[in-house]
């Protein structure tokens, strides 16, 4: 059985969250998800919706087997108790393929990594440009701390 595991934020459940997990449940017939702590998000802004919510939602939908929160200590940690046998990024997460792998190995991990394509349908694709829709339709301007 092929074993996939995906992580990410999720802050803000979108039509592009859901693509990506249904592409890397079509590469096995297990699919874990990690959903990155609030104090590991150092990258890009901290998410809004805290991380017990968004495990919950990620949790709820049916594409998904098991989805649990990452480690504060060890990224790695969660990887090695799943051993998958593949591992997906999304399109635009900051990992660089060929450094994971080396610490994927140097970690006792010898999963494959595949990166997944953008969604291209229809609807909000990023918790940021969901944002700035709620400030622009409910407030009538953007702040501009938030523009970047």
């Amino acid at each position: 059985m092929k074993r996939v595991v995906a992580t990410g934020t999720f802050d803000i459940l979108h039509p592009g969250h859901i693509y990506y997990l249904e592409e890397s449940r079509r590469l096995g017939e297990e699919l874990h998800v990690i959903i990155a702590r609030d104090e590991n998000v150092k990258h890009k802004p901290k998410p809004v919706i805290p991380e017990d919510q968004r495990l919950e939602m990620v949790r709820s939908l049916k594409v998904v087997d098991d989805a649990r929160l990452g480690s504060i200590k060890d990224i790695y940690e969660p990887i090695r108790e799943i051993k998958p046998d593949i591992i997906t990024l999304g399109f635009n997460q900051f990992f660089k393929e060929d450094k994971l792998k080396k610490d994927l190995e140097d970690n006792g991990i010898s999963a494959e990594i595949v990166r997944i394509n953008a969604f291209s349908g229809e609807g909000f694709c990023s918790s940021r440009t969901i944002m700035k829709q709620i400030l622009i339709r409910r407030c009538g301007d953007i702040p501009e701390d938030t523009t970047d």
